[in-house]
């Protein structure tokens, strides 16, 4: 039997911990660039979160992994579109990407009163 090597998502008491979202939609990567690739990835974490119990508004840390900083600023308005105020507090790191794509996020929420999904 082979047990995937990653989980989607992991509770620590309060805290759950998302691991890094694409922008895959049903037919892979999402067409259009690093705008259209976060805002899906945002959307993926979303979901993920909310099986979970918990919301984008939960979240107080993210991670975004650039294939390149040159996209920062792109990366950064579509961001800015689905993250509340205060916003979470955030790191940015260029790195290679999985698939060829242009941008990954990981969060960590704090949702104290959720239950993990089976």
């Amino acid at each position: 039997m082979t047990t995937p090597s990653v989980s989607p998502c992991r509770r620590a008491g309060p805290l759950l911990f998302v691991s890094g979202q694409l922008g895959l939609g049903d037919a892979g990567l999402v067409p259009g660039g690093v705008a259209p690739e976060t805002r899906q990835a945002i959307h993926n974490v979303a979901a993920v979160l909310e099986g979970h119990g918990a919301t984008l508004a939960d979240v107080v840390k993210s991670t975004v992994f650039l294939a390149s900083m040159d996209d920062w600023p792109e990366m950064n308005k579509a961001y800015a579109e689905l993250f509340g105020t205060p916003a979470p507090a955030r790191s940015a790191v260029g790195s290679g990407l999985l698939l060829g794509a242009r941008v990954e996020i990981e969060v960590v929420a704090y949702a104290p009163t959720t239950q993990d999904a089976p």
